[in-house]
């Protein structure tokens, strides 16, 4: 196919999306074809839509179309608790699992020094200005990175750099496999894991 090909460029389009191989490409492109055109349309509209009217909760940074979120604006979430998770994807497998009433921090990322990932490409320097605020009466901040390598070295940092604050500081329990992604988490695994946490 020439590189102007539609399908070609649809399927090189996909392709990028993460998890998403040449393969999948395909048969997705293929499945586009086969749609109505309102079909193509309407997954347009939600692509753009999503890239026009979604940003970052200005407390939490959660993605969000409303600010502050709903989570933050909710009276009905235990203002004394703050979660960290690596991203939004992680704070809805959280939110899943029923166990969790409190408030998020969501990073974007996780440190990873060796792909030079720092403390200033997530949103580490958010939650502390958070702390620092004291629009809260924050006792306890859960780090719920994933339990690999990247997450662990996130947790012991964050550990750290919040010890001026005089917060507990917690890990989620173990029961989420190491090596695994809370997204990809069953809801009981994850519920107790969050039960279970420990003082870092």
């Amino acid at each position: 196919m020439a590189e102007q090909d539609p399908i070609a460029r649809l399927v090189s389009q996909l392709a990028r999306l993460p998890g998403i191989g040449e393969k999948s490409a395909r048969r997705l492109a293929f499945h586009i074809i086969a749609e109505p055109r309102a079909f193509a349309e309407e997954l347009s509209e939600a692509m753009l839509g999503v890239k026009e009217k979604i940003g970052l909760c200005t407390v939490c940074c959660n993605l969000t179309e409303l600010d502050p979120c709903a989570i933050c604006q909710s009276d009905k979430r235990d203002r004394g608790t703050i979660c960290v998770v690596e991203g939004t994807p992680d704070l809805l497998a959280i939110e899943r699992t029923g166990e969790y009433r409190g408030q998020y921090h969501v990073l974007h990322g996780v440190l990873r020094p060796l792909e030079g990932i720092g403390p200033d490409e997530i949103r580490v320097k958010e939650l502390v200005q958070r702390l620092a605020r004291r629009d809260e009466e924050v006792t306890e901040v859960i780090v719920a990175t994933n339990p690999n390598t990247d997450g662990e070295t996130t947790a012991l940092y964050i550990a750290r750099l919040l010890k001026p604050f005089q917060v507990k500081v917690t890990r989620i329990a173990s029961g989420v496999p190491i090596g695994g992604d809370l997204e990809y988490t069953d809801r009981v695994t994850l519920g107790r894991a969050l039960t279970g946490r420990r003082e870092i």
